[in-house]
């Protein structure tokens, strides 16, 4: 059960109220900092609407003018995700981010509004709190938490794009911000979020009622994004500070059972610092009103394209359903799956193996169908997944309002920060931050190296938008997102197949499939046609990853209503 009314009972109020919309009714009307609503935020109860509306944003990157989850767009460039979807068109930008072809004009301008619009809120939230009649602990507490949600707005914008418009206080007309280098933004964001942390304004958590509001542990998290993204040596001890300050409060833990972490009913456990949240009941999104407040259109996206069960009765009221059937973007690669150690309970939990589930199933007497569309791995990201009840109540457009929150940062990441700069400082800590993560998912202690952190993140972290990040900040871009790479079914057949390379040479439903001397399968081939590719080629080819890589093309739009004012990324 949903415990967080953050946005429940603000979006009651801005309804009812009718002077703060969630919709995207702000591109065409009068900028809000123009509009004269002087006198009204004059105390806590409307501090709470301007508090609500600057967070209403968050809920946006996943579906608005263009569709931009966090994990599949960051990730989209990663070896661990392909896009998927129907072909090449369907979502071709992400397509695009995935091959590294990136079009100023087949954007994800969407994306790009959506920040902008939570860095104007935010910077009002602060405003009005200095207006209204309040105390000034109050003030203090609510110009605290707008500036750490506007440098989160702030840090998608940076990571993205890096040289992007800056402002701390709102425009005025003409409304256009000088455009920073990415390290000027860089040293504007840590240097503000330095004085937050400092100060020790927020608190280290919020009560469940107003969980997913920004705390001392969420400002910690994203101050250690910005300087660990930047490679900051100069920076390290104080991120690492910051969040052993998180892991000594003993508010944050990481839970025993690493499914519930991705289940409706125990969303917002112990082990959460900052989602986004979403909720189904009431839900008002559509198709014609993708800013309306209510739910998330991520596991529409990534379900299992024509997921059917047949057989098999759930307490005698039906068919036999897990998961709900989506539109199969998101395919997980063949090599993040094989990333997982031997032995590893997050594998099961993070991937769907639809090969595995689907004999599972059948030994219980129910069948399991689905069709593999593009890029189809035979792998789903199970994180995410929409089961059964996931959009219930919802009282927009059905694919657009699932309850499923989205993790932007948990306390296992934590352990992982901490273990990765007391490694890098030398400060001696690193082992048992390190182990702790690892004992969770019933491995044993590992020495610490680069690579065991990058492998640790890797599987820990899988589908949340972290991978591509750490490719980049590690160095290893360029070594690892190379042309090629990856293993795709081509079509998926419901049939196993022994096979020898590149022959078919006995065809039965439960048949094994024949490895080489490394463990790997061999090629599979039906009359013909190439079913399965055990060492395969990414689809398309992907050129080699360099450094002009690592932003994307700012939107065309924005450089051309900028008068000049914003310059192009060399891509």
């Amino acid at each position: 059960m949903k415990k967080n009314r953050l946005y429940t009972f603000a979006a009651a109020i801005l309804l009812a109220s009718g002077l703060v919309s969630c919709g995207d009714s702000f591109l065409t009307e009068e900028p809000a900092s123009s509009v004269p609503i002087t006198g009204y935020y004059t105390d806590n109860a409307k501090m709470i609407e301007a508090m609500a509306a600057a967070y209403d944003p968050m809920q946006w990157f996943d579906y608005f003018n263009g569709w931009f989850p966090l994990n599949l767009a960051w990730d989209a460039a990663s070896d661990d995700i392909y896009p998927g979807g129907s072909d090449t068109s369907d979502q071709g930008y992400l397509h695009e981010i995935s091959w590294y072809g990136c079009s100023p004009t087949n954007d994800i301008k969407g994306a790009w509004t959506v920040a902008y619009s939570g860095i104007n809120r935010s910077i009002r939230l602060m405003d009005n709190a200095e207006e209204a009649n309040i105390s000034e602990a109050d003030k203090k507490s609510y110009n605290a938490e707008g500036r750490v949600l506007r440098d989160w707005y702030y840090l998608v914008l940076w990571k993205t794009w890096g040289n992007v418009p800056f402002y701390t206080e709102n425009l005025t007309f003409p409304y256009i911000a000088e455009q920073l280098k990415a390290d000027e933004v860089y040293n504007n964001m840590v240097t503000d979020l330095e004085e937050v942390l400092d100060s020790k304004i927020l608190p280290m958590k919020r009560e469940l009622t107003w969980a997913g509001r920004m705390t001392q542990a969420a400002a910690a998290m994203i101050y250690a994004d910005y300087v660990m993204y930047q490679k900051d040596e100069s920076r390290y001890s104080k991120a690492l500070g910051y969040v052993k300050e998180v892991i000594a409060s003993g508010q944050y833990k990481l839970v025993t059972d690493y499914d519930d972490l991705f289940t409706y009913a125990t969303e917002w456990s112990d082990e959460i610092i900052l989602d986004i949240n979403y909720i189904s009941a009431g839900g008002k999104r559509g198709w014609g009103d993708a800013g309306a407040c209510g739910g998330t259109v991520i596991p529409a996206m990534i379900g299992v394209d024509g997921l059917t069960y047949v057989g098999g009765q759930e307490t005698g009221h039906g068919p036999y359903t897990e998961f709900e059937g989506g539109w199969g973007f998101c395919v997980i690669t063949r090599d993040a799956y094989e990333a997982f150690e031997p032995g590893d309970i997050r594998r099961d939990v993070a991937v769907l193996n639809l090969d595995t589930y689907q004999e599972e199933m059948m030994n219980r007497g129910i069948a399991v169908n689905y069709t593999g569309r593009y890029q189809n791995t035979g792998y789903f990201l199970r994180k995410y997944l929409g089961r059964p009840g996931g959009k219930a109540d919802q009282a927009g457009d059905a694919d657009l309002n699932w309850e499923n929150n989205f993790h932007l940062y948990r306390y296992a990441e934590t352990l992982l920060v901490a273990a990765e700069l007391a490694w890098r400082t030398n400060s001696g800590e690193a082992q048992g931050y390190f182990d702790q993560v690892r004992e969770r998912a019933g491995l044993s202690p590992k020495a610490i190296t680069e690579e065991a952190i990058m492998q640790e993140r890797r599987v820990e972290l899988l589908g949340e938008g972290k991978r591509y990040f750490d490719l980049v900040r590690f160095g290893k871009a360029a070594e690892v997102l190379k042309p090629g790479g990856g293993a795709i079914y081509v079509t998926k057949d419901a049939h196993r197949f022994v096979c020898t390379e590149g022959t078919v040479t006995q065809d039965k439903p439960k048949g094994e499939v024949k490895t080489n001397a490394d463990g790997k399968p061999l090629n599979l081939v039906i009359n013909g046609e190439l079913k399965w590719t055990g060492t395969g080629a990414a689809i398309p080819q992907r050129p080699q990853w360099t450094e002009n890589k690592k932003y994307l093309p700012i939107p065309q739009i924005e450089i051309e209503s900028s008068h000049g004012a914003t310059v192009q990324n060399p891509y």
